[in-house]
């Protein structure tokens, strides 16, 4: 009866995707013109890491930067698509980003596409999760709302003087790049054949670091925008947790954002913008014992994939331009302690994480009682997608082998409200990261394949 119930649902959400009007049109890409924009979003000293669930802000070791493009095609509204360097943004936070950066281009929030890098010495932006804690007098913290104001109207501005200084886009380029010891799967077998999932971002036991790589997503994908020979914008998406150590205080936007700066300063000009892929069940834990100088080898192998991905990237032929945005719904987490009674209760719990747990899952609940949207922007031969929270690497190499011929860009961390969002293989075995950073419900991968088949298999014509 179950399977049925969900069979009808997944028909739905393809038969509202499909009547999305301009699903299925393209646009001459001849009058595709890009603006780029950046502004640093640091935290203050004593704002929450990681949603209070780690040390607050104490230091800074570099800066944390929202990267960001304005694309507008001939007879469309412009499309937004911005990288933070924070941890998540969630529900309110979410849709505050969307509308302030929809208004300061002149589109709408549906075509703005936000995305977080998910370092964890960062904010996780939750503003109605922080409403909930003040009404309780918890004294918990997710985040600073006064800044969280202040950091995006800063974008905002970036992006409203960008819109007034487009180039016009002559070629569309994409690449595959395998990327050399970075990711492994937290899933791995010991000597013995047990499944261990304590493969984290810093791993220093050493059979847990020699043991399999696991399921990962080997390649960068990567979709760049030309004006007369000069690179202006490249949008590179890779697929793992971005820490090399976290955890102190000590802000920084860690390898990937080490690995964006070198690139950007070998292609003066160029805006290099890193897109985390779906990588909740992914991290660097195999070749990271936590040594200090872990962090600049990581960077390095990085920002080695992403020059080798801009060297040998090919123009699409015929390129298009095709918007979309795929509504589907996931439902708010039902197992033990996560009823609405039990997380009013942690928000009196006597950690304060845990009331900041209990807070974040109760907006989540609100969130999900509307449907959330998988957007993807569509050129043809290449395509980026915007999956949501920390969706497991198997969606991304799902939504990869639906367009096999094109470059598919499937990053992670859009509307994160959802925390991890993982196969039904992880819940049959008992994943134990699922313990609480998890606030949908078991049955989450048949809605999501269906929004990403739904968006992938609506190409561009030729």
């Amino acid at each position: 009866m179950e399977s049925q119930s969900l069979n009808r649902r997944q028909m739905g959400y393809a038969s509202l995707a499909l009547a999305i009007p301009g699903l299925s049109g393209a646009t001459d890409p001849s009058g595709l013109r890009l603006g780029q924009f950046s502004a640093e979003i640091n935290p203050p000293v004593g704002h929450p890491c990681m949603g209070g669930g780690i040390s607050p802000v104490v230091s800074y070791l570099d800066p944390l930067f929202a990267k960001g493009i304005v694309l507008v095609a001939k007879g469309h509204a412009p499309v937004v698509i911005v990288s933070a360097d924070w941890c998540e943004i969630r529900h309110t936070a979410h849709d505050a980003w969307r509308k302030a950066l929809a208004d300061a281009t002149g589109t709408t929030p549906e075509r703005v596409l936000v995305s977080s890098v998910h370092q964890h010495d960062a904010p996780v932006a939750d503003l109605r999760a922080e409403e909930i804690l003040k009404k309780a007098v918890s004294k918990g913290s997710v985040c600073f709302a006064d800044f969280h104001a202040v950091a995006v109207a800063r974008v905002a501005r970036a992006a409203k003087i960008a819109i007034g200084n487009l180039k016009t886009v002559d070629k569309i380029c994409a690449s595959r790049i395998p990327v050399q010891d970075v990711s492994s799967n937290r899933r791995t077998l010991d000597s013995k054949g047990r499944i261990r999932f304590d493969r984290g971002s810093t791993t220093r036991d050493a059979e847990l670091r020699q043991g399999e790589t696991g399921v990962i997503d080997p390649d960068m994908a990567m979709i760049s925008l030309e004006s007369s020979g000069q690179t202006l914008a490249a949008l590179f998406c890779y697929a793992t947790h971005p820490m090399s150590q976290y955890g102190k205080g000590a802000v920084s936007s860690d390898f990937p954002g080490l690995a964006r700066r070198m690139v950007e300063q070998a292609h003066p000009g160029l805006q290099a913008i890193y897109l985390s892929g779906c990588s909740g069940n992914v991290t660097a834990g195999k070749y990271n014992d936590g040594a200090p100088g872990n962090r600049m080898l990581l960077a390095g192998r990085l920002a080695e994939a992403m020059t080798k991905a801009l060297a040998t990237a090919k123009p699409l032929k015929n390129p298009g331009f095709r918007f979309a945005s795929v509504p589907y719904s996931l439902t708010f987490r039902n197992t033990l302690g996560f009823d609405t009674a039990s997380l009013e209760a942690k928000l009196h719990a006597p950690r304060s994480f845990d009331q900041c747990l209990a807070a974040m899952g109760l907006s989540c609940q609100e969130r999900l009682q509307r449907p959330l949207d998988l957007p993807i922007l569509d050129f043809g031969g290449a395509a980026l997608l915007l999956a949501p929270g920390e969706s497991y690497v198997e969606y991304q190499l799902y939504a990869k082998s639906l367009r096999p011929e094109a470059v598919v860009l499937c990053a992670g961390y859009g509307e994160s409200v959802t925390g991890y969002v993982p196969t039904e293989k992880a819940w049959a075995e008992k994943d134990p990261n699922l313990g609480d950073w998890c606030w949908v419900a078991p049955g989450s991968e048949d809605p999501l394949k269906v929004a990403l088949k739904t968006a992938l298999l609506n190409p561009v014509p030729k």
